[in-house]
């Protein structure tokens, strides 16, 4: 723990969203002097405001002045904050070092790191890996882009303990020293385009979750994805895989309907896919990714078994919501890009009408006219990427627009036939509208709730 990093520092932070106020709130702890800068108005941050005004932390809203970095010995920023932001530039032209979130959560974390990305599956994939590791009795705190913020938890991981951290782009962006022991990149697919130049882009900023790592390390890559293999080559770590498709080793792989482990030549079943309890083949490749995990960190394979075959899922990603008469209600607002979508609709049974839209991130929806045009009865559009979906939809399926989220729960219900299902599954970011996922999510359930009670 390099608390001489922190103690009587000087440090900015902007952005006071979750990962924000938790590396301010950690660095008061350490007694560091601490001052954080939030461009939103005071009332549409106020719980934030309350947690700094209670532990005696200057702030300022509404804009982002040059008190964030005047005088400062670094700055932690936000992941939401681009590199492009005028107050990014203006601290770069002073010479004063910028960090993310999860780096100072290094920083200050004296436990074992496992660290997952990629473009799909992460949250999924992390805390399935946390259950694995928490069901065989290890010391195990789940953060990072899922739940906590890694700085709400990194100081009180002890030394044999895990930290299974949930990476994106954006928080490896500012990271220079952050080394997990296990790295996970499960694939790389177009994301995030409306900030990065491009796709190589954004891939290498992927790939900076392992480049500190060394031999005495493990990245666990997915051998179907060619474009992460190449990349992955230029690794130090100690590489393990897994495949839906060829047999691996060191890893873990499909093969006759039954999830294998091949670590030391000697190849043995874990157990039958039919008995995993996550349904779709994308929930099949993480659920071979957290065994490979496990299996690399010491984990009993009994453990990794029970775990696979019980758990049901994460909310808002393909979470069941039940039914009102004979059509039923899916949330998965975690779908914030066009590949997410495109396992749902592969996953769900039956005919969808699918709720979409939302902020686009630069994504290419024709991929998705062949799965639309054979699974999906009817699509409705919220928020500002209709126009680009409608377009890309155009003539396959009946399109509608709905001005916010009751309109279109209610709407689809109606547009529904008997059997059925109403899938949310933006392929955007929810920004335009709603907080984050999560937000988005429960105002999904919050519509499906408010029309059962009418119609029941």
């Amino acid at each position: 723990m390099r608390t001489d990093r922190v103690i009587g520092k000087n440090v900015g932070v902007i952005g006071a969203a979750r990962s924000g106020v938790s590396a301010a709130l950690l660095l008061k702890r350490y007694n560091a002097n601490v001052f954080v800068s939030e461009s939103r108005k005071a009332e549409q941050v106020l719980e934030s405001i309350q947690l700094l005004e209670a532990n005696g932390i200057e702030y300022e809203t509404g804009g982002n002045t040059d008190k964030v970095f005047r005088s400062r010995d670094y700055i932690v920023v936000s992941p939401g904050v681009p590199a492009t932001a005028p107050i990014i530039r203006q601290i770069e032209d002073n010479g004063i070092p910028i960090i993310s979130e999860i780096e100072l959560g290094f920083w200050m974390c004296d436990g074992q790191i496992i660290a997952i990305t990629g473009s799909n599956g992460k949250t999924t994939t992390t805390t399935v890996i946390g259950e694995i590791f928490k069901h065989s009795g290890e010391t195990t705190f789940v953060a990072g882009n899922i739940g906590s913020p890694f700085c709400d938890i990194c100081n009180q991981v002890p030394k044999d303990g895990w930290a299974v951290l949930e990476i994106s782009s954006f928080q490896l962006e500012r990271c220079f020293e952050f080394r997990p022991d296990i790295a996970v990149v499960l694939n790389l697919t177009p994301d995030h385009l409306d900030r990065y130049e491009d796709f190589a882009s954004y891939a290498e900023m992927k790939m900076r979750i392992s480049e500190n790592q060394d031999k005495n390390d493990a990245l666990i890559v997915n051998n179907d994805d060619t474009y992460l293999m190449r990349l992955s080559a230029a690794t130090q770590a100690k590489k393990y895989y897994f495949s839906l498709s060829d047999r691996v080793s060191p890893g873990a792989y499909v093969d006759q309907e039954r999830l294998w482990l091949d670590f030391n030549g000697d190849a043995h079943k874990l157990l039958d896919v039919a008995d995993i309890s996550l349904p779709g083949p994308h929930n099949l490749a993480n659920c071979a990714a957290a065994a490979v995990t496990a299996v690399v960190a010491g984990v009993d394979e009994d453990a990794i078994r029970d775990v696979l075959s019980t758990f049901e899922g994460v909310e808002h990603r393909l979470e069941d919501c039940g039914a009102i008469g004979k059509v039923k209600f899916v949330n998965d607002s975690k779908a914030t890009n066009v590949d997410s979508v495109w396992y749902a609709l592969q996953s769900v049974q039956g005919k969808l009408v699918t709720i979409m839209g939302g902020r686009d991130k630069g994504s290419d929806f024709t991929r998705l006219r062949g799965l639309v045009s054979e699974h999906v009865a009817a699509v409705v559009l919220i928020g500002e990427a209709s126009d680009k979906i409608e377009s890309a939809f155009d003539e396959l399926v009946p399109i509608h627009r709905a001005g916010n989220m009751n309109e279109a729960v209610r709407l689809a219900h109606n547009l529904a036939m008997p059997g059925n299902t109403v899938l949310l599954s933006p392929g955007c970011a929810s920004f335009d509208m709603f907080r984050d996922y999560e937000d988005r999510g429960r105002a999904f359930k919050e519509a499906i709730a408010g029309l059962r009670k009418e119609i029941e």
